[in-house]
């Protein structure tokens, strides 16, 4: 079987696989090029509200293909990290079901998405050091905004793995699921429901607003798409079944 990311689009969400099971879902740089083309095909698929992310079991994703990272470049590094950073830049809400070990460059793949949940044998681990290797890809800036300079340190410098519950505690996931999966799914169907465009600049707003230090500016970023979402029929519409519904109510 040729390794590949899976790309499945049904019910507003492109569930994304990578499917190299036979080493642990290491990120080649095919599969690299082929995941950011993936998060592309969604983002241009209009019936597509959200993205999941998993790996095919028992891991997430083991990391760079040790092969394409010992003769690595510069320009060979960016493209490792090109799959991630699709996840990254993607304009829909991104999840992470993190069904098991994410180490390297497939923590940086878990640490992109928008919200992670936690298999019960999911494990966060840095390891860069390890092999006597400097973190790239932007994972000791992902990780220290997420779970703060302490539990970077620990992680990055002292090796120290999180498991599924540490990562919750820590604000690296935001729950543990048995079928994590079906959990991203379900977590999704709001994103599903919701009107694409609101969502979309929702999630901009999101972006915006995380850098901000005053909450009139957070008003001011707001304002120009909650009038835009205002004006929109999908408002309008739902405006129209909530008052209908009061006017049901005895």
């Amino acid at each position: 079987m040729t390794d590949s990311i899976v790309s499945e689009h049904a019910d507003g969400i492109a569930l994304l696989t990578v499917d190299a099971p036979g080493s642990r879902n290491a990120l080649t740089l095919e599969l690299s090029a082929q995941l950011a083309a993936a998060v592309d095909a969604a983002e241009r698929d209009e019936t597509v509200h959200a993205v999941v992310v998993t790996g095919t079991p028992p891991a997430f994703c083991a990391g760079a293909d040790l092969s394409a990272l010992g003769r690595a470049d510069e320009a060979g590094l960016r493209a490792i990290y090109e799959g991630f950073l699709a996840v990254a830049r993607c304009g829909l809400p991104t999840i992470a079901a993190i069904n098991g070990a994410a180490v390297g460059a497939g923590l940086n793949l878990a640490l992109a998405a928008d919200v992670r949940l936690a298999g019960p044998r999911a494990k966060f681990v840095a390891r860069f050091l390890e092999l006597g290797l400097h973190p790239g890809g932007g994972m000791t800036w992902m990780t220290q905004r997420l779970a703060g300079p302490q539990v970077a340190a620990a992680m990055t410098l002292f090796g120290r793995p999180l498991d599924a519950e540490a990562a919750v505690r820590a604000g690296l996931a935001l729950s543990i699921e048995n079928d994590v999966v079906a959990a991203a799914k379900e977590l999704a169907a709001a994103a599903v429901a919701a009107p694409r465009a609101a969502l979309l600049a929702t999630k901009r707003s999101l972006r915006t607003t995380a850098s901000l230090g005053a909450h009139e500016d957070a008003v001011d970023v707001e304002i120009q798409p909650q009038l835009a979402s205002l004006a929109s029929p999908e408002f309008a519409e739902r405006l129209a079944a909530i008052r209908a519904r009061i006017r049901s109510q005895p």
